[in-house]
């Protein structure tokens, strides 16, 4: 697998934001979104087997494990390493875009699905697998970036028409300026979450921790 960067920091979005967490990064991406922050990610890494990606991990002796990319469905060994990590017992958080389909993960009350659905001011919204939504459960969550009135709109729409059974949550584009999402969420009396990206809020806009 090509690998981009395996690091320990902090969760910062979700259900799960400020867990400790080891964080296996996946080399490339299918979408080209408008406000990326991880472009690095994209072309960027080294190859590892799966067996050097499990050994890397448990250095860090932290039980909470987030595969993100880019986007990871990109590799065919995805699922595998999934297995893996879920065999050594580590707790798995898989990032995924929304746009590939997620029929060949399987299901363990070990691993959470963390779901985009790409909205319009993202470029991609015509690219996500709308069929995706119908895998997700109770433990897992589907998240919409939001970057104005139009995104907030058309997130609300999926969500009338999907009607996902997962935890659903909404983040501002940015991370961190949350009060006008805060107001439209009330005033709608929205049955969601409203989060901050945490890291943002401590790191700013560094690479990485």
């Amino acid at each position: 697998m090509k690998i981009n960067e395996i690091f320990h920091s902090i969760q910062g979005e979700g259900a799960t934001m400020g867990i400790p967490t080891v964080f296996v990064r996946l080399t490339g991406c299918n979408l080209n979104c408008e406000w990326c922050d991880t472009e690095y990610a994209k072309t960027e890494g080294d190859k590892f087997t799966i067996g050097q990606i499990v050994a890397e991990v448990d250095k860090f002796k932290c039980n909470q494990v987030c595969i993100t990319g880019g986007e990871p469905m990109c590799q065919d060994e995805t699922p595998k390493l999934i297995d893996e990590l879920l065999g050594a017992g580590h707790l798995v958080t898989l990032e995924t875009n929304g746009s590939i389909g997620l029929e060949k993960l399987e299901c363990s009350p070990l691993l959470m699905i963390s779901m985009d659905i790409k909205c319009p001011s993202s470029g991609q919204a015509e690219k996500m697998n709308f069929s995706n939504i119908e895998i997700l459960g109770p433990t897992d969550q589907l998240k919409f970036i939001i970057s104005g009135k139009e995104d907030y709109d058309y997130a609300k729409e999926i969500i009338r028409k999907h009607q996902p059974a997962s935890v659903i949550i909404m983040t501002p584009v940015d991370g961190t300026n949350l009060e006008e999402l805060v107001e439209w969420v009330l005033e709608d009396k929205l049955d969601i979450r409203v989060l901050p990206q945490l890291h943002k809020i401590i790191w700013g806009n560094e690479r990485r921790r």
